[in-house]
C-alpha cells in the first residue's frame, strides 16, 4: 500500500515520528504551560489562596527559565524531545518553594 500524501512508512508499515509529529507539533509546549500553571494553582491553594496572579507569574518565569537550561545551556534536549518539560516544570516546583519560603510575611 502507497503512503498517503505527506506520509512516510517504516519497513513495518508504521508511520513515522515525522508524520505523528505533523498532527500535532506543539504538544510539548501546551503542556508545559499546562503544567506551570497547574502547580501555581496548587500552590495557591496550599498557601491559602493568596494571590494566584504572583504564584503565576513565578511559575511561568520559572518554566521558561527550566527550558532555558535544559535546550540553551546545558543541552540536554532539544524542542522535540520531552526532557525539558520535565526540566521546566522541576524549574517552577524549585521557584516555588523558594518564594514561598522568602517572601516577607508581614
Amino acid at each position: 500500500m502507497p503512503a498517503l500524501c505527506g506520509e512516510i512508512e517504516s519497513l513495518f508499515g508504521v508511520a513515522s515520528p515525522q508524520v505523528w509529529r505533523g498532527r500535532l507539533p506543539y504538544v510539548e509546549i501546551i503542556i508545559a504551560v499546562v503544567g506551570a500553571f497547574a502547580l501555581a494553582w496548587l500552590a495557591d491553594l496550599v498557601s491559602g489562596r493568596r494571590g494566584l496572579f504572583a504564584t503565576s507569574l513565578v511559575s511561568g518565569v520559572a518554566a521558561v527559565c527550566g527550558w532555558f537550561l535544559a535546550v540553551r545551556v546545558f543541552a540536554a534536549s532539544t524542542m522535540s524531545e520531552w526532557t525539558w518539560v520535565l526540566w521546566s516544570l522541576v524549574a517552577s516546583t524549585v521557584a516555588l518553594g523558594a518564594f514561598f519560603l522568602f517572601r516577607s510575611k508581614r
